[in-house]
């Protein structure tokens, strides 16, 4: 089997080149979030777990599997179908690196290109109890369908399976993102671009953070400023913080920053918080002044902490928001796959 890259395939070299434009924009992916793929005589070359889009021009980050098997293993609900890497093409794959954990959401779909992305504008709209409602107001027209939310991996791809029809190119997944499908990357580019258009509104203005009070707050923790100024908005904007104070919201939150959210209580300086907690949190939100992160927070909880904000400002202080349960909590903390990529994020490696 020739490896697509050696071929000068121009369709691979173009998923490659969206896969790095869509990997650098923050309103679509956060860190190793997000995955694309492309379908080439049988094999599902997917972006592999726990490494960065943006980087696709330059590292190797494409992993090869089998797609039949794969398919037959979700079509009969096999537990193989959750550890998608004992499908990888182990020759074209020298650096062992395993598929996305949702290898299978693109696998499900019969178009040759498939991309997901983290977008803040559509998570925005998947976390509310109406998204649905609000999405029809919105995406009408379109060959849509709406996946309320399952953990990622094989029960998503069930859900997705249920829903799907011969013509949808376009999943929102409930707490999650979105799914584009097309035949060809320019097509994909294009509808990704129109949905994210459609599905697009202004964020809630945010107060500047108050930088000296926050250091004052840090002031002997170990904790520092966050690396995005836009970060900050998630606390300096009290309905934002009333969002965030509420629970997990999306699956990358957790896996990157833990739990919901740690919020100060008042008078309360870093260290204090950190005292009351079981564990130090990643980030701390203090209301009204803006957010601090542990010192050692790499930049797949910097990156998500930016989300969390860029999200929460998109959302109506009013609105009814679906939280991720306890159990769907502990589900994505002790799943293996998931295990993977917190290790890959602890460890900073393939991340950049």
């Amino acid at each position: 089997m020739v490896h697509p890259v050696d071929t000068g395939a121009s369709e691979f070299r173009m998923l490659r080149s969206l896969s790095a434009r869509i990997g650098a924009d923050p309103l679509l992916v956060q860190g190793a979030g997000g995955n694309t793929s492309i379908k080439q005589s049988g094999v599902l070359w997917i972006k592999a777990s726990g490494t960065w889009l943006k980087n696709a021009r330059d590292d190797e980050i494409m992993v090869p599997v089998a797609l039949a098997p794969l398919l037959d293993a979700v079509a009969h609900r096999s537990p193989a179908a959750e550890a998608a890497g004992q499908f990888t093409l182990a020759d074209l794959n020298p650096r062992q690196l395993r598929p996305s954990i949702e290898t299978t959401v693109h696998a499900l779909l019969p178009q040759k290109i498939v991309v997901h992305v983290h977008c803040v504008e559509t998570i925005s709209i998947a976390v509310q109890a109406n998204a649905e409602a609000l999405l029809e107001g919105r995406l009408r027209g379109l060959d849509w369908a709406f996946v309320p939310y399952r953990r990622p991996g094989l029960p998503l791809a069930q859900a997705i399976a249920e829903r799907l029809k011969p013509a949808t190119n376009v999943l929102v997944l409930g707490n999650h993102g979105l799914v584009v499908a097309a035949d060809t990357v320019a097509e994909a580019a294009l509808l990704l671009q129109r949905v994210t258009g459609l599905l697009a509104r202004p964020p809630r203005p945010a107060p500047p953070p108050d930088l000296d009070a926050l250091l004052r707050l840090a002031s002997g923790s170990d904790y520092r400023l966050p690396a995005s100024t836009a970060a900050h908005a998630v606390a300096t904007d009290l309905a934002s913080c009333r969002i965030a104070a509420s629970g997990s919201l999306y699956p990358d939150h957790v896996i990157f920053l833990g739990i919901g959210s740690v919020i100060a209580g008042p008078g309360e300086n870093a260290a204090a918080v950190v005292a009351r907690n079981a564990a130090a949190p990643t980030s701390i939100l203090f209301p009204g002044k803006g957010v601090l992160m542990r010192r050692d927070a790499n930049a797949g909880a910097e990156a998500m902490a930016r989300c969390l904000a860029d999200v929460v400002a998109r959302v109506d202080g009013v609105a009814r928001v679906n939280y991720l349960s306890p159990k769907e909590n502990a589900d994505l903390l002790n799943w293996d796959a998931e295990k993977y990529r917190q290790q890959l994020n602890r460890e900073g490696t393939t991340l950049q």
